[in-house]
């Protein structure tokens, strides 16, 4: 396996393949790099190179049980960044992996990225509180968390409806798609799983979205229950420097996978023209 090891000692597992402008993805909670397996075949039949790690504690890297947190998760992407001596990327980021990007570049700067793609994602923030009232009450974060303590193989099944949309009237539901899930999510750690609600729900990102001065496009589903548009995509827009929002009608927080053609169309359309 090609991993690359921190300096805390954390071997964080990548796939690199390809050669051209690369694309780098983050996964969301509490999957791993093959979530983005459509993606990057995709892009790698276009003539990109396509990067795919899995966030610590997660997937195929070691399962942590410190650095759970955002300021760690960007620090393990630019070390990776720096180990494959990336130029001119492209950061593709989902749900949490939005929040990874947005610290990541907030962090570390721009330097070595030409775009930013946010889809589905955290930022600014989650958590309802006094200076963000659209937010979610801490009590949904609460009772992710006790799912993931008690019996997170069957609280990580039954999430599978609302993030893909499928408990809606007339869904089209895919088992596949429902089991590709628990399968990355059962693969991490749980000690990491139940951190990183904390660093999703709780991490302000508002700081970091207004230091990012590349192109950033934001792509969100308008029926995502994971993540709800009003108080993430249509904020993070008014944030950026350089924004392009894109906004699905009716499509739900996992529409890379129920909506691959759609997405995948429109984002390499954006990186090409714009």
């Amino acid at each position: 396996m090609s991993t690359i090891k921190t300096e805390d000692g954390t071997e964080i597992y990548y796939k690199d393949w390809g050669t051209g402008q690369p694309i780098v993805f983050s996964h969301g909670w509490p999957l791993s790099g093959d979530d983005w397996d459509n993606q990057m075949l995709f892009f790698l039949h276009k003539g990109y190179r396509v990067i795919a790690h899995d966030r610590r504690g997660h997937g195929r890297s070691s399962q942590t049980w410190t650095g759970n947190d955002m300021d760690t998760y960007a620090d393990d992407l630019a070390a990776l960044t720096e180990s494959l001596n990336l130029k001119d990327a492209i950061h593709v980021g989902h749900s949490t992996g939005g929040g990874e990007v947005a610290r990541y570049l907030g962090r570390h700067g721009s330097k070595r990225v030409a775009r930013a793609v946010l889809i589905g994602a955290v930022p600014p923030i989650m958590l309802k509180t006094a200076a963000n009232p659209g937010g979610l009450p801490i009590d949904v974060f609460d009772g992710i968390r006790a799912g993931v303590a008690g019996n997170r193989a069957e609280f990580y099944r039954d999430i599978t409806m609302p993030f893909y949309g499928y408990n809606r009237p007339g869904a089209n539901i895919s088992e596949g798609i429902r089991q590709h899930w628990w399968l990355q999510g059962m693969m991490g750690g749980v000690k990491a799983h139940y951190d990183c609600v904390k660093a999703f729900s709780e991490t302000d990102f508002t700081e970091d979205l207004k230091k990012i001065d590349v192109p950033t496009l934001v792509m969100h589903g308008d029926d995502d229950q994971i993540v709800p548009i009003g108080a993430s995509a249509m904020l993070s827009a008014k944030l950026l420097k350089k924004p392009t929002l894109k906004v699905y009608p009716g499509l739900p927080h996992g529409m890379c996978a129920t909506h691959s053609d759609l997405v995948n169309a429109d984002l390499l359309a954006w990186i090409q023209n714009g």
